[in-house]
């Protein structure tokens, strides 16, 4: 039980046994006099609603204070033990807490499980105990326990159960959570904890010692700016969750993420110095936020645009259309002879796809600016988001060709029902591509290969039609082998660009020393690490292959072509024992006409949509071809 005073909150609650009247009084005041965003957004809320929000608000009150406001670990370990068991009395339909006595009402009406409550406790347990963080993975899976599940009681409140809305949710809130955790940095310092991954601080050169001594330099500006892109990545794949909920509710979800952005915004600005200083929100910035979320429920609701305007806008975006064909015919690449597979409709989306993607990798891949490069692709980022909204606002600022393919591009999503999260993604790689220089395991590679690649493959399949969730898995199997294809055949180009893509654990695993990518010629060590690496290639290319069954039929020879393409050339530096030091390995001109005439008269089918290994050449690698976590 808790002593007298040991908790602050504690000293206003009602006696154990209390009446459910005098519980529930409790309940909203504590909501209502602690600090928190929570009573900035709650009065939007359905009335009804409100007490229960007081209530779980009240359960999460209580366990986030006695892990974090009891000084010593061993006696906040028995006072969480403590709460576990009125927890279970609770469920028992025997609580004795007056938060439990007000959480039991609502349990009931909601049919709300006991597991997010019980995950709760195992987070602030494990704050008792864990105060480094080794891995990316290992902060995202605290994060399943001490945020997920705030954001799927919310839903059950709310009466949303489905799986597809807690999976955007628990985007949503790992996201808002580690904003904070990059907020608070020297707030944490002084609890002896280290949120940030220590093998992301790592590749950016910086030991715990240095987080530690508060060091702050370059290596840790680049830390964060790589922690803020893979948080805004994360917010952007939960933003459709908005869209899917009561439009009250809608409001409530876009002000706590842009609430969450623009602490990742605050943290920008402040030069990244997080661990010195804390940046924050002002009341006046929380009530614009809140404003802007009102301003776009409301536009979300305007009526469509009158039918005098239809006919220009539909010139609009046939010369938007046009644009991104002429831009996708001089980049000359492997993907524009697919196009011409497609039905009009179908080659025009990607075109569309083609366009913006080569746009934004243009602006990553010019000079040497690296900040104007970041700015390059906010700026993207906002005119993408601006042009999914519908915004009619000036923006002098928007990038250059915004304007000519945004059109093409949002009415491709439209017409598909492709996530804009996907293109978010995309920019997310592009900002990885200014400040990653190297990769310490194989799964930080797999994360870059979904957002460079692996989300082409998921707007590819949109615009190719399918109707079994499948696709959108093998399909991220298809990114993931052609980026490894690309990654094998360049591997000496890019390290002569300051880039090592391949995992340290796995140059460490064959002995390569990263300057050996520098030489005139493949070594044994670097032939026999390219051959591991296509392995797993190899491996993801087998199992997307099952891709070609399940879109459209109309759509097949398109992703035939290209698996076809790209698994060809995997072939031929197989063939080649993987010289990738010389002339650049390429098909030439006769034999893609050679695949499009196969592709476009022959029978297509899973068996021969891989162009076929030299079996002489064949090794055992490892397994590669795992959903990216996340």
């Amino acid at each position: 039980m808790l002593r007298p005073n040991e908790l602050e909150i504690a000293t206003n609650a009602p006696p154990p046994g209390c009446t459910p009247e005098a519980a529930q009084i409790y309940t909203r005041w504590l909501a209502t006099h602690h600090y928190e965003n929570f009573n900035v957004v709650s009065w939007l809320l359905p009335k009804e609603l409100h007490q229960h929000f007081y209530n779980v608000y009240a359960y999460c009150r209580w366990a986030d204070d006695l892990g974090d406001e009891i000084p010593d670990a061993q006696r906040a370990l028995e006072l969480l033990d403590w709460w576990d068991v009125e927890l279970n009395a609770c469920y028992q339909a025997k609580p004795s807490h007056p938060v439990f006595i007000a959480l039991r009402e609502t349990i009931v009406a909601k049919e709300i499980p006991k597991q997010p409550f019980a995950d709760l406790l195992k987070a602030f347990r494990q704050d008792q105990t864990v105060k480094r963080y080794p891995t990316w993975d290992s902060v995202l899976n605290y994060c399943v326990y001490s945020a997920n599940p705030v954001g799927r009681l919310v839903l059950y409140l709310c009466g949303y159960r489905d799986e597809r809305r807690q999976l955007l949710s628990d985007a949503t809130c790992t996201a808002l959570q580690l904003a904070n955790f990059w907020q608070d940095v020297s707030r944490d310092l002084e609890k002896g904890r280290i949120y940030i991954p220590l093998d992301a601080a790592a590749a950016h050169g910086l030991a715990e010692a240095d987080i530690v001594n508060r060091r702050f330099d370059d290596r840790y500006v680049n830390l964060m700016k790589d922690l803020i892109a893979r948080t805004r990545t994360l917010f952007a794949e939960g933003a459709p969750l908005a869209k899917m909920v009561d439009s009250r509710l809608s409001i409530d979800l876009d002000m706590f993420s842009r609430g969450g952005l623009a602490v990742l915004d605050a943290i920008e600005a402040s030069g990244y110095d997080t661990l010195h200083e804390r940046p924050s929100i002002g009341k006046g910035k929380q009530a614009r936020l809140l404003g802007r979320a009102l301003v776009t429920h409301l536009v979300a609701r305007d009526p469509k645009p009158a039918a005098g305007n239809q006919e220009e806008i539909a010139d609009s975006i046939a010369q938007s259309y046009e644009e991104c064909h002429r831009i996708a015919r001089s980049s000359h690449s492997n993907f524009y002879y697919a196009f011409f597979l497609l039905p009009r409709k179908r080659r025009d989306g990607l075109a569309a796809l083609y366009a913006f993607m080569r746009l934004v990798d243009d602006v990553a891949d010019e000079g040497d600016d690296v900040p104007a490069k970041q700015r390059g692709l906010a700026k993207w980022r906002a005119a993408l988001d601006d042009a999914v909204n519908a915004s009619n606002r000036a923006n002098n600022s928007a990038p250059t060709g915004a304007a000519l393919v945004l059109p093409a591009l949002v009415d491709t999503m439209r017409r598909y029902n492709m996530p804009a999260r996907y293109l978010h993604d995309l920019i997310s790689g592009a900002e990885m591509d200014l400040t990653v220089k190297s990769y310490a395991t194989f799964d930080r590679l797999r994360e870059y290969c979904y957002r460079v690649a692996g989300t082409v493959g998921l707007t590819c399949t949109h615009v190719f039609g399918f109707r079994d969730q499948r696709a959108l898995d093998l399909a991220e199997k298809l990114g993931l082998a052609f980026q490894l294809t690309n990654i094998i055949r360049d591997v000496r180009d890019d390290y002569a660009m300051g880039r090592v893509y391949l995992p340290h654990e796995d140059l460490a695993q064959y002995n390569v020393d990263p300057q050996d990518f520098a030489r005139s010629a493949a070594t044994l060590g670097v032939r026999e690490l390219l051959r591991f690496e296509a392995a797993r290639a190899w491996e993801c290319y087998e199992e997307g292959a099952a891709l070609l069954n399940l879109i459209e039929p109309e759509s097949r020879p398109a992703l035939w072509l290209l698996v076809h393409t790209y698994s060809a050339l995997l072939a031929r530096i197989e063939e080649l024992d993987y010289a990738v030091f010389g002339e650049r390995v390429r098909l030439s001109k006769a034999e893609k006409l050679v695949f499009i005439a196969k592709a476009r008269f022959t029978r297509l089918t899973e068996e021969n949509i891989l162009e076929k290994r030299d079996s002489d050449r064949r090794r055992a690698g490892g397994a590669g071809g795992r959903r990216r976590a996340g």
